[in-house]
This record gives C-alpha cells, structure tokens and sequence, in this order.
C-alpha cells in the first residue's frame, strides 16, 4: 500500500521560519556533490567512465518507473529490464548529494537532494527491518531535540486525511512511502533539528524541521545511501516547509557532467534571486493532484532551421513535461527522439560517428576538432533556451560524446544535462522558472 505524505505547513513553516531568518536573513547557499564525482560515498573506481555515464542514464529510466508509479500512469509497457544486474534501478537514484546533520548533537549524514520527492527521511535505530546501510544509522535516543509528532497533532490529523496512520498504541503518528519497484519506507513522523552545512561554512540550524525517521526499510536502496532530503513541490518537502522564509525561492547551478569541479551550487531565499541580463523566464505549473513534481510547458525544440513541435505528456494540467534535477537525460517521447535524433545527424558536420561502449545509446560521435554541432533552442513557454554542446551531448569516456537525450512513451522529463551551466531559479509566488546561461564552476 503506499499513499501521499501531506503536512499542515502551516503549523510548522513559522517555526523554523524565525530560527532561519535570525540566522541567515533570508538566504543562504550549499554544495551539492554529484553522485559519481570522487568525493562522493557513491563513487566506484572500478568503473570506467562509459559505464559510469550508462548507469547513470539507466537511473534515468529507474526515475521514470518511479515517477509513473507515483502518479498512477500505466507502466506495464517494459522501458528496460529491472532484472539487468547492470540496470541500478535503485529507489534512492537521485544524482546529487548534500551533506546535512539531524539531532543534537548534530549527527552527519550524506543525503540525497531530491525534486522528485517530499519528505525528508532517514533510517533510524531500532530497524525492525532495514536495508544495509554501510553508514552508522541515526539514534533518536542520543538526540535531545528529537520529538515524535503525536496522532492527536494538527500535523498528523492532516496526514490522516491523506491515508496516514498510527503506531499499534496509538500514541504516535506514522508515515509510509512505497516507490514503484515495490521498494519501500515506513515509520515515525517526528519532529527534530536539521543542520545544512552552508558553502560559507556556517551551518544554517532549522529547528523543529518534519522529518520521517525511517524503521521498516525494504528493497533496492543502495547501501551507500543514507537519507533523502525531499525538495519537490509537496506540503512536507524541506523547500515548503521553509516556506515564506525563503520566499518560496531557491536555484541550482549544476557543473557539466565532465567538469573536474566535483561541486553544484544550490541557493535559498535571496541567494536564489535570478536576475540581469540573459534572463529567461517560462511559467512553473502547479497540479494540485500531483503537487511533487514541477511541470513546464515545452512547445518545440529547433535544430538549425528545423522546429519540432512537442507533444509530451498529458499530465500535469497544461504541463507537459516534468523539470527534474535528479534525472540525467532528457526523456521524450519516441515520435519526438526519432525527429530530433535525425535531425541532428542531419545536420551534424565533420566528426566520425561511432557506437558507445555500454550499447545505452543511439547517436554517438568521435568529439574531435572537426566535430560541429547545429544549434539546438528549447522553446518553452515564453522562454526560447539556446542549449550548448554540454546540454544535447554527455562525454561518455575521452573518445566518445553522445547525445544526452532518450526515447520514452511513459513520462516526459527535462533532465540535468540539459539543466547544466545554466542558473535555474524557481520563484514558487510567482510560479515562474527562470533560466540564465551562467559558468556553473564560478558559482
């Protein structure tokens, strides 16, 4: 069984709207670590760079399982095979990392920054029944700020509206989270301080932050996670329940796949401000079914002169594609990749066409001096979006680029590739999603 985690934001948006603003006047900013950089507790020196690139846009496809899963859409139509051993279909798949602390005394755990998610979870000691997990997992009883949320709350009174629970005894409110490979997560809503470590080093505390404190933790996570910070578009997530404190604003600036800066840079509040020149802006729309996810209207993609209107998916309201910061490719439908594939092939000039090591994609070349590429512009709603190379192509190893783009009839999402070396802002008030080309490892 799985159903929605929804809080009453209200009862605790300005609590830990007074501690923030105290202590950071309405902005601050963190590092955000790719999951295949060195620095990263998912990193695998055995493999080689192809492969790394392969698992990565098979996550891709793991997030589309899970997305549809979430939002009831027939998935019986097979996208790849989860039963590859290759595949990392994990449900922990997000692909980049933020270093937080829970409790006091702050305890240290390596989160998963997620956009596709709301809640904010971890497992906990005792775990009746939990995945392996090669980091130390958090006590509750060594904390001394840790609160479980009683089912006499306001905040579990809400959850109960939207299928939550309580413990055998009554006495606490419980919380679930099945994702769709049947992997799941389930134990106490509590309330508890969540420490981020800010990029200028002092740690920005929010005290009384809504968490989940995970006791029953089952299928594919992978054993280097530890936790996930939701910061999708739901009542529970960390960004709504920051909530005015923030303005209902923050940004990310991701570095290119390949860059050797192993950080992203994500802002809060007034950091997250994106403004002057080369601003573009295109509206951010909301579906009150389905408040996690963040959808935006794609009207077409040029190649050259070529313009390729854009169907998508027919959900969302008038959204049809889902912006998504812990997917890697851009998924369209198959109609559409099929049009833009060859139109790129079209048009390419110079460069030697040549197959990827891993069989993942389909239009690859030899990124030499003679390499050209045609312009590629994604024309979103009042917003037209020139891409560079980095955005339409990923570097597979040194002698192989290919294109960052991959067909799919299930969802359509704006992946991170396409997202890279630009600022995206999201003004939440407003509803609007702002792009700004920007040199992401100056950020």
């Amino acid at each position: 069984m799985s159903f929605p985690i929804t809080l009453a934001l209200a009862t605790f948006c300005c609590i830990i709207m007074s501690a923030f603003v105290d202590a950071q006047s309405g902005g601050f900013s963190i590092n955000l670590v790719h999951r295949d950089s060195e620095s990263s507790p998912f990193y695998n020196p055995k493999e080689t760079p192809a492969r790394r690139v392969g698992n990565a846009g098979r996550r891709s496809i793991g997030r589309v399982h899970r997305f549809s899963h979430m939002l009831h859409l027939n998935s019986s139509r097979s996208i790849s095979d989860p039963s590859d051993p290759d595949a990392q279909l994990t449900a922990n798949n997000g692909e980049y990392l933020v270093n937080i602390s829970l409790g006091t005394p702050p305890f240290p755990i390596v989160a998963i920054a997620d956009t596709g998610s709301d809640i904010i979870w971890t497992q906990c000691k005792p775990c009746t029944d939990c995945y392996k997990q090669d980091a130390p997992l958090f006590d509750p009883k060594s904390s001394s700020s840790y609160r479980t949320v009683s089912c006499s709350s306001n905040a579990c009174n809400s959850l109960q509206s939207e299928g939550s629970s309580c413990s055998s005894d009554g006495s606490v409110c419980e919380y679930q989270v099945s994702y769709g490979d049947q992997s799941h997560t389930q134990g106490d809503v509590a309330a508890e301080t969540l420490t981020l470590e800010s990029k200028t080093g002092n740690p920005v505390a929010l005290p009384k932050t809504v968490i989940g404190c995970g006791h029953d933790n089952a299928g594919t996570f992978s054993p280097k996670g530890s936790g996930i910070v939701g910061l999708g578009g739901g009542p529970a997530s960390l960004v709504s329940q920051l909530g005015s404190s923030i303005g209902g604003k923050f940004s990310y600036c991701m570095v290119p796949y390949a860059a050797a800066k192993p950080t992203s840079t994500m802002n809060f509040g007034t950091n997250a401000v994106v403004s002057g020149n080369g601003v573009l802006s295109t509206p951010l729309i909301s579906d009150p079914s389905q408040p996690t996810f963040y959808f935006l209207q794609l009207e077409a993609v040029s190649v050259g002169s070529k313009k390729i209107a854009f169907q998508g998916s027919s959900i969302g309201g008038s959204g049809n594609i889902i912006i998504d910061s812990g997917t890697t490719l851009t998924l369209v439908p198959t109609d559409f990749f099929s049009q833009l594939s060859d139109a790129v092939e079209t048009q390419v000039t110079g460069g030697t066409k040549t197959s990827d090591p891993e069989g993942f994609f389909s239009l690859c070349y030899v990124p030499d001096s003679s390499l050209k590429l045609p312009p590629v512009t994604a024309h979103f709603k009042g917003a037209d979006v020139v891409l560079t190379s980095d955005n339409i192509f990923i570097q597979v190893n040194d002698k192989v680029v290919c294109l960052a783009f991959y067909a799919n009839d299930q969802l359509s999402i704006y992946g991170n590739v396409a997202q890279q070396n630009f600022l995206i802002g999201y003004d939440l008030p407003k509803q609007t999603l702002s792009f700004k080309p920007t040199d992401c490892t100056n950020t």
